[in-house]
């Protein structure tokens, strides 16, 4: 039989979750103690990966350890960072370590362990389409099994009441650059590969970071740590206007709460749009710790005379980009405020450039008579990260961090993934799966704070919930 069929074949899922990320990942996490739902998970990676080409020897999150999977909804649960670390038997070592940011790949470990762990995640099932089948009510998943090579080696289809989908980012590369990342052969290539071709970067001659957020900082610093001082050879560019941290408050990061989200996705659509090109300093600055380390590196190749050969330029675009013969590359550079250009020749290129949500239409190309859009043609999605659908759909399609026009900069966010989560719960199972506090701010978002009043929902054809946790 295959593993992710039900042992009916006919027999409807409730959920379907498409994408096993730490969004989707949270979801399976919570809903395993709660008895009755026949949930599935697909993802067409072989294994579970959070970011490996970023997982830099020393670098951080940028939340702390209680950003778990679970912790901030239900600090009891199996799956927290915690229990992984006493399952470990490393919790007295991290006791004394006295971290509360962890590493990415401690993160990454701990989210691996949780799939190894987990019932109901399958990967190496790539989902091909989402359609609704009004004749039966349900939602129709199709997926192609890979086999270890990535190569197709079966088709299935599941039937299901609801799906979320929780697909993620995808790397985003300028459209000045792409020629050159799409050529063979030329060594341009984006942050997310970073670690895949490290080697060849810090043999490289000159190497240009492009992007000045976290990724471009951590990228930076790993390369200037491990060139000979002196013979550095190194150039940050990006097009902000500073080496600007990141927004680190206490009351600035209550923007990241439930609160703020509520807020958030009541105003108009047009503010929305406002507010979410102002917050760039919440999630693309650098962390304090980074900039201070980079310019420690940089001051302690001054202790015996000279300059480190690196630069360092803000408020720099790219306007084009070429190669020179056949192993050098050429930026065209253009800085905005002095209305100057100049042209750089390099070796190779790092693309810090960020990431962008995946576009759903792809996946929900079945689905499209059905949806509701925005003024941009994007989907709506209501107050309770539910795609709005046409009333005839009595199925519900959830979304996870791909609702940054909805729900505000915090969608990503993995603070805020087990509250989502939860929300996504009580609403499949039309009750209280997990409680979750009225409040979560100091601050009073608006005139008036608003509280969060799940919509009434007809009972869903699950068995009874049963909480064996307590």
């Amino acid at each position: 039989m295959n593993p992710a069929q039900s042992p009916d074949p006919d027999a409807p899922r409730d959920l379907v979750g498409i994408g096993i990320g730490p969004a989707n990942l949270s979801l399976a996490a919570l809903a395993d103690p709660l008895g009755g739902l026949d949930t599935v998970f697909y993802d067409q990676r072989p294994t579970f990966g959070w970011h490996p080409g970023l997982l830099i020897d020393g670098a951080t999150l940028q939340v702390p350890f209680l950003a778990d999977l679970v912790s901030l909804t239900d600090p009891t649960s199996p799956w927290t960072f915690l229990n992984y670390l006493r399952s470990r038997e490393r919790l007295f070592p991290f006791y004394f370590a006295e971290r509360f940011h962890i590493q990415r790949a401690e993160y990454d470990a701990y989210c691996r362990w949780v799939c190894d762990n987990l019932p109901g995640l399958h990967f190496g099932h790539q989902v091909d389409a989402v359609r609704w089948n009004p004749e039966r009510d349900l939602f129709e998943v199709d997926f192609t099994q890979l086999d270890t090579d990535g190569e197709a080696e079966a088709l299935g289809r599941t039937h299901t009441r609801n799906v979320v989908l929780g697909i993620g980012t995808e790397p985003y590369v300028p459209d000045p650059l792409k020629p050159l990342v799409e050529a063979p052969g030329v060594p341009v290539l984006h942050a997310a590969d970073y670690l895949d071709h490290r080697a060849a970067l810090l043999a490289a001659e000159h190497v240009t970071v492009v992007g000045i957020g976290q990724s471009g900082a951590e990228i930076f610093l790993d390369l200037l740590r491990n060139k000979p001082a002196g013979r550095e050879k190194l150039h940050w560019l990006g097009r902000t206007e500073a080496f600007t941290p990141m927004e680190y408050s206490k009351l600035g990061l209550e923007q990241f709460t439930p609160d703020h989200t509520r807020y958030f996705h009541a105003l108009p659509e047009p503010t929305r749009d406002r507010i979410v090109d102002g917050q760039w300093q919440l999630h693309k600055g650098i962390d304090a710790a980074t900039i201070a380390a980079v310019h420690d590196e940089l001051y302690r190749r001054t202790l015996h005379g000279g300059w480190p050969d690196a630069v360092l330029t803000p408020g720099v675009r790219v306007r084009t980009a070429g190669r020179v013969a056949t192993t050098k590359i050429e930026l065209h550079l253009e800085h905005g405020r002095q209305d100057s250009r100049s042209r750089l020749t390099t070796d190779a290129v790092v693309l810090a450039t960020g990431y962008r949500e995946r576009p759903l239409d792809r996946i929900l190309a079945g689905l499209d008579p059905y949806m509701r859009r925005d003024n941009q043609e994007r989907p709506r999605i209501d107050e309770d990260h539910r795609l709005v659908l046409d009333p005839s759909v009595t199925g519900t399609v959830y979304v996870q961090n791909a609702e940054t026009h909805t729900h505000g900069v915090g969608a990503p966010d993995l603070g805020l993934a087990p509250w989502r989560s939860a929300l996504i719960l009580n609403s499949l199972t039309g009750g209280e799966a997990y409680a979750l506090p009225a409040r979560t701010a100091f601050t009073t978002f608006g005139l008036t704070q608003r509280r969060h009043v799940p919509p009434p929902r007809e009972a869903p054809a699950l068995t009874p919930l049963v909480d064996d946790r307590r």
